[in-house]
């Protein structure tokens, strides 16, 4: 790609008008990828995140070809905060109905209900279920408005159910895009700027990934109308924060090891050559082993998981060609000077193999066994927590902010039967209704059976309602669906249960199912890629071990952060298998680039001497690599969406720890206690390199 350098008297080297044209062409495709208007496959359906065999999603399939499920509400709640409603609030509400019939899809009516306490009341609003999630909230705030106008001191109106919690969590991303854009971008410069400690150089990397990033945006959006995927906030900003993350972390150890060769080599083009050549094998192996860990995610049952892990995997594909292609012809074309006022001279000492890294090497290597067991006890300390952990939020736990829809939830529980607003559907054949209905209201955690309205059957299908009296979303509600399940079963095996307490239970069911299939896959790549590169089983296993036990310790710590400091009462069912992908498979990232590094040495130097010169010359900027990955990783947190508050504390913690412990600590003195046997059965752990041969 780089050749020779100009000389005296020879014309323009070949070299630079090939980084001019990289550069040309790089722009070109990146204006037309950009300016192509595509725009990503979105589903609106709730039960797009289940997968299609799971029995609530089936369920909902047979009420949408049945008709039965053409409508659901919106419920305005009324109350006084624990006091009774009075007469005056009673004809208030009454006259609310009037004016909020003017809101319900045509056909339907809206109906008020008081609770039996005499301290609330709700008027359900029906809304048309093929409503898209863009044009709901029309209809969810003109509700909102008209309950609320006009109201007496001491009434309130709050409007909740399903399509109210749409607008809300769709509101989460309004703008996300942009804001996590422009946080992340700030982030990174901000740690650009003090790593090189140049008023320019900082801003090369930057503009490349961050166009790598727009770009991915658009190949994402591409690939999901033709592959089975489809595009939502979450896995938007999850590969936006990926391609940020690890595009900026290659572009770190190229450019550290382009600025390394630049003390070398007289010509920019020779020495973006060799640091090409040098960066580029663990480059590649890192972005090859975070890809293929996206994709074990598309054998995932759940849907959003799948999302995650394509668009993921085209984001990771796209950072790197940007950095290994458009990235050096960058850095080349201004030569020296980018590095100004540190410019690298021909000759010049590399200072990293006698800074801070090389005597942090030296005390450790100088003695691996108390260094190895004090890293292993940190470890196991910081994963003493994970005894008390719990996973599943209910709908109303989902936002770190309390939108309107969960306060009027919360109401709703309180003074009615939890799931009065988000019935249990049952949907089993006209002869079997009544028998069915009788084995489903006799289950325990059953509030009452709504008898069938005429349009609830069709085509020889009666659709039960059922209430429960557990809170949505909670355990126990989980378990009175199943419940319901096997009674309805019991006479009828061709019955359905679905509704969304069904849905939250078949998508909890997914992600157990996932975790055991996916995390083990996950662990069999990296083993696999870390065994290709670095030719040891010994290495390939100490490696992996490391950073399983990485996230196991960050995923302890974040858990007693989460219930000490943040108050969260559960992991979302999805974090502990995209925290698990993310630190294993970005963790790793670090030890290829020490170990490979490390293995150069190891031709020249016994393994103790080896790996103290791999750690003093990364040290530096795998450190500041790490603690940029951490920071945008974290940046996730200016969603107030929990789960990604979650996943962005995790990884960020973990990465923090892999970088400043494990990679900089323990891998190392494990690798000196090990000696030649950590290259076991390589041609390394055979030779007996001495010092200075």
């Amino acid at each position: 790609m780089f050749t020779d350098g100009n000389k005296a008297g020879q014309r323009v080297p070949i070299g630079r008008w090939t980084s001019r044209a990289v550069v040309l062409v790089a722009i070109v495709f990146s204006a037309l990828a950009l300016g192509a208007g595509i725009t990503g496959d979105e589903s609106d359906n709730a039960a797009a995140n289940l997968p299609d065999s799971a029995e609530s999603a089936r369920a909902g399939v047979l009420q949408e070809s049945l008709g039965t499920s053409e409508f659901t509400p919106v419920f305005a709640v009324f109350d006084r905060d624990g006091e009774k409603l009075t007469a005056e609030d009673r004809e208030i509400v009454g006259a609310k109905v009037a004016e909020l019939q003017k809101l319900a899809a045509e056909g339907q009516r809206a109906f008020p209900v008081f609770a039996e306490d005499g301290e609330a009341a709700f008027v359900g609003v029906p809304l048309r279920t093929d409503t898209p999630e863009d044009e709901l909230e029309k209809p969810v705030t003109a509700i909102r408005e008209a309950a609320s106008a006009d109201l007496p001191d001491g009434l309130r109106a709050r409007a909740t159910g399903g399509p109210a919690f749409t607008v809300d969590l769709s509101k989460v991303f309004d703008g996300a895009d942009v804001r996590l854009l422009i946080t992340t971008a700030c982030v990174v410069a901000l740690l650009l700027l003090l790593t090189y400690r140049s008023p320019w150089l900082w801003l090369v990397p930057l503009s490349v990934v961050g166009v790598a990033d727009q770009v991915a945006a658009t190949a994402v959006d591409a690939a999901s109308r033709v592959f089975p995927f489809s595009v939502d906030g979450q896995s938007t900003g999850i590969t936006s924060v990926l391609v940020f993350g690890a595009g900026t972390n290659y572009a770190l150890l190229l450019i550290a090891r382009y600025r390394e060769e630049l003390r070398r080599e007289e010509s920019r083009y020779d020495a973006m050559r060799v640091a090409w050549s040098q960066a580029a094998p663990a480059i590649l192996a890192s972005s090859g082993t975070v890809v293929l860990a996206l994709l074990c995610l598309g054998f995932a049952d759940s849907p959003s998981s799948r999302n995650i892990g394509y668009g993921g995997a085209i984001g990771i594909v796209v950072a790197v060609l940007y950095a290994l292609v458009v990235l050096p012809a960058a850095m080349t074309l201004f030569g020296r000077r980018l590095f100004w006022p540190f410019v690298p001279h021909v000759g010049q000492d590399d200072p990293t193999r006698t800074g801070f890294w090389s005597k942090v090497a030296a005390g450790v290597t100088r003695r691996p066994v108390l260094v190895s067991v004090a890293g292993l006890l940190a470890l196991v300390v910081l994963a003493l927590p994970l005894s008390g952990l719990t996973t599943g939020l209910s709908q109303t736990e989902q936002f770190r902010a309390t939108p309107e829809s969960v306060t009027g939830q919360e109401v709703l529980a309180e003074h009615f039967p939890a799931g009065a607003s988000q019935p249990t559907s049952v949907l089993v054949p006209d002869d079997a209704a009544d028998d069915v209905r009788r084995a489903v209201a006799g289950v325990d955690g059953v509030d009452r059976v709504e008898p069938p309205k005429p349009e609830d059957s069709a085509e020889g299908t009666t659709v039960l309602s059922a209430v429960l009296s557990a809170d949505p979303g909670s355990e126990r509600a989980f378990s009175t669906v199943e419940a319901i399940r096997d009674a309805a079963k019991d006479v009828d095996p061709d019955a359905l249960v679905g509704g969304p307490d069904a849905q939250s239970l078949d998508a909890q069911t997914a992600t157990d199912r996932d975790q055991a299939l996916i995390i083990p896959m996950i662990l069999g790549v990296v083993l696999l890629v870390l065994l290709v590169l670095l030719r040891s089983v010994v290495a390939a296993v100490v490696l992996v071990l490391t950073v399983v036990a990485t996230f196991a310790a960050s995923l302890g710590a974040s858990w007693w952060a989460f219930t000490h400091w943040f108050d969260f009462p559960a992991l979302d069912l999805s974090v502990p298998l995209l925290s698990f992908l993310f630190l294993v498979a970005l963790g790793v990232d670090y030890n290829i680039f020490l170990t490979t590094r490390a293995k150069e040495e190891a031709a020249q130097h016994d393994t103790k001497r080896a790996i103290s010169v791999a750690l003093a010359v990364t040290g530096g900027v795998i450190t500041s690599a790490g603690i940029l990955l951490a920071a945008v990783f974290t940046v996730l947190g200016v969603l107030p969406l929990i789960v990604l508050t979650q996943v962005g504390v995790i990884v960020g913690f973990g990465v923090l720890l892999d970088t400043l412990l494990v990679r900089s600590v323990l891998v190392p003195a494990l690798v000196a206690l090990l000696g030649r046997r950590f290259w076991w059965p390589g041609a390394l752990s055979r030779d007996e390199v001495r010092d200075g041969q």
